[in-house]
């Protein structure tokens, strides 16, 4: 995790790489849900545009990173896989 120590529960994060089992991928933006001890680990939720859940995810803090000031987030198709 960047500077600022770890992030809390209800802080909002970014992912630095993939998690294709969730068919999440490198920049989606989520809301950390759980932090695991010694916060090693995140419970991290990723929501549609509609509100709904699309994934709720374990992300190693190393996977992580704090939403820069100057960025907005984006749209695009999401399919969790089978």
């Amino acid at each position: 995790m960047s500077v600022g120590g770890a992030p809390r529960e209800h802080e909002r994060v970014v992912l630095t790489g993939p998690v294709p089992a969730d068919g999440l991928v490198a920049g989606d933006v989520g809301t950390v849900v759980h932090v695991y001890p010694g916060a090693a680990a995140f419970e991290v939720e990723f929501l549609r545009l509609d509100g709904s859940t699309a994934a709720v995810a374990t992300v190693e803090a190393g996977a992580l990173r704090r939403p820069l000031i100057n960025e907005i987030t984006s749209a695009r198709d999401f399919e969790r896989p089978v």
